[in-house]
């Protein structure tokens, strides 16, 4: 007798055995990411409580001028301080109040804690509610960790916006919400596709500024385009607010089926959503398929680093032909990244957490066509013969959506190009 019923869907590596890694971490910590949110949040000031250390980090890594208005600084505890001899409080007062006079645009103040308060002995969320009782209504303060001890750098942001859900005003009105900072012109892209679809209102979170602020509430939907904001999620949830699962929009894929879980969300059919996106859609084919040359039978190991490595992993197999052999990740959120996982062929280990030296020795033994990593590996590997990508890379560069998906795929080809031409000089 025949069997008619349907095939079985691909569950892609939704069942893949996880590889839960627990050692030592070569990982940037979530003070950086006020390089990008500080851009994005335009009435925001961004004060770091820390040490020097903490300052010349954020210096370096910002390339902010001494001449400059930035808006984040480092207010810097002693060693009096860090050992809970000194008012640390009235200290942080005296900065707070002094930075507010002479910055009357700030409209929201973040306290970020670049140690845990235990060690720094200054408890940041009292120090916030006096300030923000201090300085309402005009501004308000928030605070967050950025400590390295317990945040990756991608954290920083996820911690932030966490921190952000719990003062944003009741609403029942229906809305989405789409969560993540994205540089303006992308943001303005996804907009755009959204409106076209049918799908409205739609709110930003991070807003530009705290005056175009939203509410949320039992009737808001939410869409991520972030895989790490796992904290942020949480709090959304707890106000009442619904997740719309979806890949990350990477590549036409899955910036296609992320625009179709939305509109599905408000009742918008996949035709509708073909229509709108035939031309964007087909320029991002062709324009993968034009860059991707290098990548296509190649082999590529991510190291845990970023959170992205999931979906970025899932734009390399399907729309780019490369082969994972191994794909790490500092956590594995399966409420964020289950419908990534179901799409990435199945084959690679799947790992979550660090243990630098394991991670290590199953590079060698693979021995992939690239390696996606942090800083610190990436010249050791690249003197051993390995290619690498830096991960912090595809944090700073625009690469969601139609428009850059070639860019994402470039930054990938690139190491490879660069190999094959040193390879050709060599000879």
């Amino acid at each position: 007798m025949n069997d008619h019923s349907p095939p079985t869907p691909s569950r892609g590596c939704l069942d893949t055995p996880v590889l839960k890694e627990r050692g030592q971490h070569e990982v940037f910590c979530g003070l950086t990411s006020i390089v990008w949110l500080h851009r994005k949040m335009q009435d925001a000031f961004f004060l770091v409580v820390g040490s020097r250390t903490c300052a010349h980090l954020l210096q370096s890594a910002a390339g902010v001028m001494i001449f400059a208005e930035p808006r984040f600084a480092t207010a810097i505890l002693e060693e009096t301080d860090l050992a809970g001899m000194a008012d640390a409080q009235e200290e942080l007062d005296r900065v707070v109040h002094e930075l507010l006079a002479r910055r009357p645009d700030i409209r929201q103040l973040f306290l970020v804690g670049s140690c845990p308060s235990e060690v720094i002995k200054l408890d940041l969320a009292k120090a916030a509610e006096r300030l923000t009782v201090a300085h309402a209504p005009n501004v308000r303060v928030l605070n967050y960790s950025g400590s390295g001890i317990e945040t990756t750098f991608t954290q920083g942001e996820d911690a932030c916006l966490a921190a952000m859900v719990p003062v944003l005003p009741e609403t029942q009105a229906r809305e989405l919400l789409l969560v993540g900072a994205l540089p303006d012109v992308v943001e303005e892209q996804a907009l755009g596709l959204l409106e076209a679809i049918g799908v409205g209102p739609v709110r930003v979170l991070p807003a530009h500024t705290k005056a175009e602020e939203y509410g949320v509430g039992p009737n808001t939907v939410f869409a991520l385009t972030q895989p790490f904001l796992g904290e942020t999620h949480a709090a959304l949830i707890r106000r009442g607010a619904q997740h719309i699962p979806a890949p990350m929009p990477f590549g036409e894929e899955g910036t296609t089926r992320f625009l179709e879980a939305i509109a599905a969300e408000f009742g918008i059919g996949a035709d509708v959503v073909a229509r709108v996106t035939e031309g964007p859609r087909a320029r991002a084919r062709a324009a993968i398929a034009k860059v991707s040359e290098p990548l296509r039978g190649k082999r590529i190991f991510f190291f845990p680093d970023s959170q992205l490595e999931i979906p970025l992993a899932r734009f390399l197999t399907r729309e780019c032909g490369m082969d994972a052999v191994e794909v790490g990740t500092p956590y594995l959120t399966r409420d964020i990244l289950g419908p990534d996982l179901a799409l990435l062929p199945a084959g690679p280990r799947i790992s979550e957490g660090q243990d630098v030296d394991r991670q290590l020795a199953r590079v060698r033994a693979d021995k992939p066509d690239l390696t996606v990593c942090g800083l610190g590996l990436a010249n050791p590997l690249e003197a051993e013969g390995l290619a690498t990508k830096w991960a912090i890379e595809l944090v700073f560069t625009p690469v969601h959506f139609y428009e850059q998906a070639a860019d994402l795929a470039s930054l990938f080809a690139r190491p490879l190009r660069r190999r094959a031409a040193l390879r050709v000089e060599a000879t």
